[in-house]
Order: C-alpha cells, then structure tokens, then sequence
C-alpha cells in the first residue's frame, strides 16, 4: 500500500457530462463526504466506461497522450 495519491481523468459523451454536472450541482455542501461506493455506482452507470477508462490508461502507458501544456 502506498500513500501516493492518485489522479485519473475521465472523459464523458454530452449527456453523461451534463448528468453528472446535475449532480454536483444538486450537492453543494461545504466539506462534503464523499462517499466511494456513490462515485463508483454513478460512474459503473455509464455504457462502456470501464472499457474506456481501461483503453485510456493503456493508452497514456504507451505515450499516446498529449500534454495539457502541448495543447
């Protein structure tokens, strides 16, 4: 086990993007707890998100990524 901390980025289609910014919208609490299950039950709702995320990782292991600075 690490203390590492850890990022991932996902990109959503139009709709999933506006429901989940509806969410966070209808959550607006300071120092909110959030709970791991909720985002895991909300992002496992998306058709082909794991598939997604696991093309991307791959992706930035082999270098097909571009720098947020490069764009």
């Amino acid at each position: 086990m690490t203390d590492r901390a850890s990022r991932l980025n996902v990109t959503l289609d139009g709709e999933h993007a506006a429901k989940l910014a509806r969410l966070a919208e209808g959550s607006h609490v300071q120092d909110a707890d959030i709970n791991a299950r909720t985002v895991v039950e909300i992002l496992d709702g998306i058709p082909g998100a794991f598939d997604r995320a696991r093309r991307g990782l791959e992706e930035a292991r082999s270098g097909k990524i571009v720098a947020l600075e490069e764009l």
